[in-house]
């Protein structure tokens, strides 16, 4: 039987690569090879145990490209209707869900009470620090378009389908909006991003990483902020003063640090909304004052776990930009298979944007 290498987690902060079986695909679901293998903040944060106790051995990885090498019987098109074809590019939802629970059926919403996240690493598995993959029936997967540039939809990873997913979730960002987003990892950049392209009059991003805010720049920010020699008290001021007294009606919080959300409170204008993006992998608690809430007429939401329909989303609004804006110019860093513990190690650097996991390294 064909085996392929993939990155074990065994146990909080112990990785190993493994030789794994390569399974055909059950009937409705699909083999790919791995082309690229995002490198996401969260899967540090699960390397590390920082989020709980994981159903050890895992392979990690949920941000993947792949090339479908064999179809399962009854498989003719992706979850778009696209017919598939082996050999084509695909990217897919990583959450396994049951399609048949209260979530699932009556609120259309992700995840559901039997969401699985990941499968033992003896078994087909979908994650794409990896050789191959193997996508489970049921799970959506979306074709590539063909002149879709694969390293400009990786470069957002699952990012840009979070950053869609909250807006979806909290109210999108409308032409005139005043946006702070703090952060300029890759959601931060997806925030960039898609606030640039729906209008919005300021973009301002907050990050200490100067390679950071340039790249923030290149995706359509007006202005940045350098948390480098500034205190949060600053920072806010900086901001209200350069959108008005009214203070800015969008801020994203993509930061993934806890100190961020009372800033990104403090930094919310009047009738405003404060979108929580970031904060998955961060447990703890941090104070604010509820008086600003309702002196401030704001809101506050969050949103995570994105649906298939933002994976698709995602695809074609990074094929449609991949020329106007530098998405693929954004990977900054590969790695091998047997590199993945150095993969993870390098996104805590300033030279990092986009990590990914190349196999033919």
């Amino acid at each position: 039987m064909t085996k392929g290498r993939a990155t074990v987690l065994i146990e909080p902060n112990r990785l190993e690569t493994w030789q794994v079986p390569v399974a055909d695909p059950q009937p409705g679901g699909v083999l790919v090879q791995i082309v690229l293998g995002g490198v996401c903040g969260s899967d540090a944060h699960i390397a590390s145990g920082g989020v709980g106790r994981m159903p050890f051995p895992i392979i990690l990885g949920h941000e993947g490209i792949g090339r479908i090498e064999k179809l399962g019987a009854g498989v003719t098109t992706d979850y778009a209707s696209v017919p598939v074809k082996v050999g084509d590019l695909i990217s897919w939802s990583p959450i396994a869900l049951c399609h048949r629970c209260y979530s699932c059926t009556v609120l259309d919403e992700t995840p559901c009470e039997n969401s699985q996240f990941f499968e033992h690493a003896d078994r087909p598995n979908w994650a794409s620090y990896s050789d191959f993959a193997t996508l489970p029936p049921g799970m959506a997967f979306y074709r590539l378009p063909s002149h879709a540039n694969p390293e400009a939809v990786a470069a957002l990873g699952c990012a840009l389908p979070t950053v869609l997913r909250g807006f979806d979730q909290c109210g999108p960002v409308g032409r005139g909006d005043t946006v702070v987003i703090q952060g300029a990892g890759p959601v931060g950049l997806a925030a960039t991003v898609v606030a640039a392209i729906s209008g919005a009059h300021e973009i301002i991003v907050i990050d200490r990483v100067q390679r950071r805010l340039d790249a923030a720049r290149s995706l359509g920010a007006t202005a940045t902020i350098s948390m480098t020699g500034t205190t949060s008290e600053d920072r806010v001021a900086q901001v209200w003063d350069r959108v008005g007294p009214q203070g800015p009606s969008v801020v994203v919080e993509a930061a993934g640090a806890l100190p961020a959300f009372p800033e990104g409170v403090n930094l919310t204008g009047h009738h405003g909304r404060y979108i929580v993006l970031g904060l998955w992998g961060e447990i703890g608690t941090q104070p604010i004052s509820p008086r600003d809430l309702t002196i401030k007429n704001m809101q506050i939401a969050g949103a995570t776990f994105p649906k298939p329909k933002h994976y698709y989303g995602a695809v074609h609004l990074a094929t449609r930009l991949q020329d106007r804006y530098p998405l693929a110019q954004l990977i900054t860093h590969r790695f091998s298979v047997e590199d993945a513990p150095k993969a993870l190690q390098a996104l805590g650097s300033d030279t990092v944007i986009k990590a990914v996991i190349d196999p033919t390294l």
